[in-house]
């Protein structure tokens, strides 16, 4: 049962970062016109994003090869992006120019490479350590 849950995680991470390295470079190098379509986007967000996609990569192989290090990339990745989250929310009470659906993905993000985590930490890092 660990290891399919596992793999079927790496895969799943492994999409999520393709998507989130296709969509982060379109915007910073507008690719595609997708900035454009962006709107206001946050850049310090955007490369965050940029940095997690290649970050979820690694994991991915990590889970797939149950290796315990998967489970402190994840937590690095997390902390990655609440910085930048925390980063989000003083630019915006400041009165700087965002999107309200980037708070929405951001929360969305965090929440799904804290789950990524817990499961890498629940199916590798405590099973190693008992």
């Amino acid at each position: 049962m660990k290891p399919i849950i596992l793999k079927i995680a790496a895969v799943i991470i492994t999409l999520f970062a393709l998507i989130t390295l296709f969509m982060s470079t379109s915007v910073i190098f507008d690719l595609f016109g997708i900035r454009e379509k962006e709107g206001n986007y946050v850049l310090f967000v955007v490369i965050s994003n940029f940095i997690a996609g290649f970050l979820y990569l690694f994991a991915a192989y990590g889970l797939f090869t149950e290796k315990v290090w998967a489970t402190k990339l994840l937590l690095i990745t997390t902390t990655i992006l609440i910085v930048s989250f925390v980063g989000l929310l003083i630019h915006a009470n400041t009165g700087g120019i965002y999107e309200q659906k980037t708070i929405k993905a951001m929360l969305s993000r965090i929440a799904i490479t804290g789950a990524f985590a817990g499961i890498s930490w629940y199916f590798i890092t405590k099973k190693t350590a008992q």
